[in-house]
């Protein structure tokens, strides 16, 4: 018996199996590629040919898809990420007080005292130093992603990138390989740049305190890892299954939800065909954009989007996201 975590985001969707000591049993990691519905179905249909429904007694979503997810899935919880990080951190270490999470899209750091968040924050307009943009500089560079870190740790002399913007360092950049400086320099400085402008933007006037974790898919990277602990002179913590704690935290809380059944819909639910639109309400000054999950173009599975719960707890659906 299993517990279904389910984090999509805007960059990957990933899809995790708990046993009852929430151990990993499987994980899929899958390119959200802007169509999470598509992505969703995909890890359905790929975790069926291993587990059958009756196997699942818990599903739970996150992420900047949960809503979505929830619906096509028949979630038990829905939570933000936020919550599902600290969640999976905690139950690895119970004394963890910071966590650095860097994503495709988005980065966050979530402060914790005594197993519980005091604080947290994320990233707003710039993307420097999330996944996205160290793909695009691996790829401009042309070095595979994989091994952008080991050439970070080859550098001797670490060139200063302008790290504030993502614009501006990609620009700097180019002018430094311009200017003749080594590719490990520049990579290295382009770590140290990214990592100064999450600690003066994301972490901006927060305490980080020992134990610190490291999350998010950029984690994989030794040479943003080695920059944080320079800058910090403290030791990250980098769990093994980093790049999916999101999922498994969400799978976590689905356990301690207390319901006789699941409300999971069943991994058949992959062979149909889903169709999110949205509307205006007119009920309010607020006119809140609703979003409608269509089944088989004739079945209203969801709403969400609203703000008083006009639209989303007019159905059986509710969704517990706070």
């Amino acid at each position: 018996m299993y517990y279904l975590g389910v984090d999509v985001g805007s960059v990957s969707t990933d899809f995790v199996l708990l046993n009852k000591n929430y151990e990993v049993v499987e994980h899929l990691y899958l390119k959200t590629n802007g169509r999470p519905i598509d992505a969703i179905k995909e890890g359905l249909c790929c975790l069926s040919q291993t587990f059958d429904d009756k196997q699942i007694t818990a599903v739970g979503v996150t992420g900047s898809g949960r809503n979505i997810a929830s619906y096509i899935l028949g979630a038990d919880l829905v939570k933000n990420k936020i919550t599902a990080h600290a969640v999976a951190a905690l139950h690895l270490n119970k004394d963890v007080r910071t966590i650095i999470e860097i994503g495709g899209q988005d980065s966050k750091i979530i402060l914790l005292n005594k197993g519980i968040v005091v604080d947290f924050a994320m990233n707003t307009v710039c993307a420097a130093g999330t996944g996205s943009f160290l793909d695009r500089q691996a790829e401009r560079l042309q070095i595979p992603i994989e091994k952008f870190g080991e050439y970070a740790l080859q550098s001797t002399l670490p060139t200063r990138i302008a790290g504030r913007c993502s614009v501006f360092a990609e620009s700097d950049m180019i002018h430094k390989q311009g200017m003749g400086y080594s590719t490990p320099d520049i990579i290295s400085g382009l770590c140290e740049a990214l990592v100064r402008n999450y600690l003066a933007n994301v972490a901006k006037g927060k305490q980080i305190h020992d134990i610190v974790f490291f999350q998010g898919g950029v984690a994989a990277n030794i040479g943003i890892k080695a920059a944080f602990e320079k800058t910090l002179q403290k030791e990250l913590y980098v769990p093994e299954n980093h790049h999916i704690m999101g999922a498994i935290g969400a799978g976590i809380l689905a356990s301690e939800v207390k319901k006789t059944s699941t409300s999971f819909r069943g991994f058949q639910t992959a062979s149909s065909n889903f169709k999110s639109t949205s509307f205006e309400c007119e009920g309010c000054p607020n006119c809140c954009e609703v979003v409608t999950i269509m089944q088989d173009e004739s079945t209203l599975v969801g709403c969400f989007g609203d703000q008083c719960g006009k639209w989303s707890q007019s159905k059986s659906y509710i969704s517990i996201n706070k």
